[in-house]
């Protein structure tokens, strides 16, 4: 199981939206009330998502760079140029994971959606593959289509996705 670190401002309902989990079974997992303080630093169980221990790929996205590197087991597999938020809507920095996968989501987001563990936002495709290597996007990192294909059909549910500048 997956186990989030309370961040300053998180609550359990952001918590919940985050990871994209019903609040109920947030708190039943957690032996917590609607009610409870949380405090930073605090660490909440995230029962949808498995231990990152078990996890052998990670994601690492540059943003300056443009870049997504694919590693497995701590080597460099693969790397697929990306573009990333524009000046005011800028991709967040942080350590993420991804919660879950939607193909064909339609619209902008190319062949395939993989939600970030900060709600808004992912990893997909792009209906204007002119865009990547530049910083266009609101916030959200795109990948061509076949290359979002191919590290969707590599990655688990529960891949840590650090996100730099």
């Amino acid at each position: 199981m997956y186990t989030h670190i309370v961040q300053p401002g998180e609550t359990l309902y952001t918590i919940a939206n985050d990871f994209r989990i019903d609040l109920t079974t947030l708190l039943t997992a957690n032996q917590l009330h609607p009610s409870s303080q949380l405090l930073i630093g605090q660490t909440i169980d995230i029962p949808t998502l498995p231990d990152p221990q078990s996890i052998s790929y990670s994601i690492h996205v540059s943003l300056n760079q443009h870049t997504l590197s694919l590693y497995h087991n701590g080597q460099l597999v693969q790397q697929y140029p990306i573009a990333v938020g524009k000046m005011l809507t800028q991709t967040p920095t942080g350590t993420y994971v991804i919660v879950n996968k939607a193909p064909n989501p339609g619209g902008p987001f190319g062949v395939m959606w993989m939600s970030l563990s900060k709600q808004h936002y992912g990893i997909h495709g792009t209906n204007d593959p002119s865009s990547i290597g530049r910083s266009v996007s609101h916030g959200c990192i795109r990948m061509y289509n076949q290359d979002v294909t191919q590290l969707a059909a590599t990655i688990p549910i529960g891949t840590p996705v650090t996100i730099s500048p």
